[in-house]
């Protein structure tokens, strides 16, 4: 009878777990499978997600893999050699979006970057993105929506690969609303990832401050930087963040006069 008790005491405790998004019952093997199947569908719905293709947009693909890069190899990223990380840019120019599967795709849409107007936005954006996946957001997010049918498959002896199949086919791309503590953390982390390198460390504010000042702070927000919580709150926050940190790089990326970044984004 105690055994039985232990044994429900401890779903229970699973359960009201994933319900806040603090644990994450998929491994990083099935996150890896995750990101391999949305990159998969993503690929085969051209209407929705036009992929620019690399060959003959060398420059553009060099410059947004190179903030990756950057990125990555701050030293900070967690999960840096544990997903295959790769970045593609999607020509919408209607759509100020970007976003980041679970094993580390990350995909940006042409209407963000001709919205931003520097580097160090651009790697602001970068670095919230990557801090989602590294820091396995989505896998919680899962977990949290889903949590008790993974729990009872993983009670039923259900392998890992089988509960990635069937994560897989039920979430859809861009169904996974990230919670209030998931967004904070990712701006966190983006502060973390952009320190050691040449961007401004604050670089993740610069899109909620755009926004604020074009008025559009609360009209279409997207997904990646939504407003939970209040955009000006994440602006004080991020830059308040930034100007803690120690032992950050000397920064040659300037907020003003990118003109690198403007005709690169011209090319878009």
């Amino acid at each position: 009878m105690m055994k039985s008790f232990t044994h429900l005491s401890f779903i229970f405790i699973v359960i009201s777990l994933t319900s806040c998004g603090k644990i994450n019952l998929l491994t990083l093997e099935d996150e890896r499978q995750l990101g391999e199947q949305a990159k998969t569908e993503i690929a085969s719905n051209p209407q929705e997600f036009p992929i620019l293709p690399k060959s003959s947009n060398p420059q553009a693909y060099a410059f947004i893999e190179g903030i990756a890069q950057d990125i990555l190899n701050s030293g900070q990223v967690q999960n840096r050699d544990n997903f295959q990380w790769e970045v593609y840019i999607i020509k919408r120019d209607d759509v100020l979006n970007a976003f980041c599967t679970p094993g580390g795709k990350i995909y940006f849409y042409t209407g963000l970057m001709k919205y931003l107007d520097n580097s160090s936005a651009v790697a602001g954006v970068m670095g919230h993105e990557i801090a989602h996946a590294d820091r396995r957001h989505s896998g919680k997010q899962l977990t949290s929506q889903m949590g008790l049918q993974i729990l009872l498959q993983i009670v039923a002896g259900t392998s890992g690969q089988d509960i990635a199949q069937m994560v897989g086919l039920l979430a859809g791309i861009g169904s996974l609303k990230f919670s209030r503590d998931h967004e904070e953390e990712a701006d966190t982390y983006s502060v973390k990832y952009l320190c050691p390198t040449k961007y401004q460390t604050d670089g993740a504010h610069f899109f909620f401050k755009k926004l604020i000042d074009d008025g559009q702070a609360n009209s279409g927000t997207p997904t990646f930087l939504s407003t939970h919580p209040d955009p000006g709150n994440r602006v004080s926050n991020i830059q308040s963040q930034a100007s803690a940190a120690s032992s950050c790089v000397s920064k040659t990326e300037n907020y003003t006069n990118d003109t690198k970044y403007l005709q690169l984004r011209s090319t878009l």
